[in-house]
């Protein structure tokens, strides 16, 4: 199903560069300084050789093959331009309305991305919203893939509650810097209407 795996290591301090660079398969992609996730998956999209894109974050829990998977079917079917993820420990908002819009696992083709030098002008936390924005104005199909059983850890279980706040509160302010947050509320209510089976 994976034509190539790609990790990209933007300046990691645990032993993930390592453990990819061990692995057979992987390609691993080393950022000189910790840039951020929006620099971290443009380094990731321009080394990709593929028409389709499939992005997954690092640091899930629970992940397996049949995920990928079921996440990769609807578009290489042909049912959807995009799936993205609703994983099990996700807002329970997000199960309400059925779409976490920024769920950092998604496969789309290369052709839903603007030029990637506009990418470089993003937000280190604003790429999810800023591609949604073109899904909607592309009314591109939506697949909401339900992985009930992967986990994404929260950030004060990684950093600390101090930190992990912190990094939350970062992550909205990129957001809002990307889209306003009316903007936002806008965004939702499009790509629910844009859904289709993901299943």
């Amino acid at each position: 199903m994976l034509d190539e795996v790609l990790v990209v290591d933007d300046g990691s301090d645990d032993d993930s560069a390592r453990v990819a660079e061990e692995t057979a398969g992987v390609t691993l992609l080393r950022q000189p300084e910790n840039g951020g996730k929006t620099k971290a998956l443009a380094a990731g999209i321009a080394a990709a050789r593929n028409p389709l894109i499939m992005l997954v974050d690092g640091d899930l829990v629970g992940l397996t093959a049949a995920d990928i998977t079921r996440l990769a079917v609807p578009v290489r079917s042909g049912r959807a331009d995009i799936s993205i993820s609703l994983r099990g420990n996700a807002p329970r908002l997000w199960h309400w309305i059925g779409l976490d819009y920024i769920s950092g696992e998604r496969v789309f083709p290369r052709s839903l991305l603007p030029p990637l030098a506009a990418l470089h002008g993003l937000p280190p936390f604003g790429f999810e919203v800023y591609l949604n924005a073109r899904l909607v104005a592309q009314k591109a199909r939506i697949a909401v893939v339900p992985w009930p059983d992967v986990k994404s850890p929260l950030k004060s279980d990684k950093r600390g509650v101090l930190a992990g706040i912190r990094a939350d509160i970062a992550m909205l302010r990129d957001m809002f810097r990307t889209v306003a947050p009316w903007r936002l509320v806008r965004q939702i209510l499009a790509m629910r209407r844009l859904r289709v089976r993901g299943d």
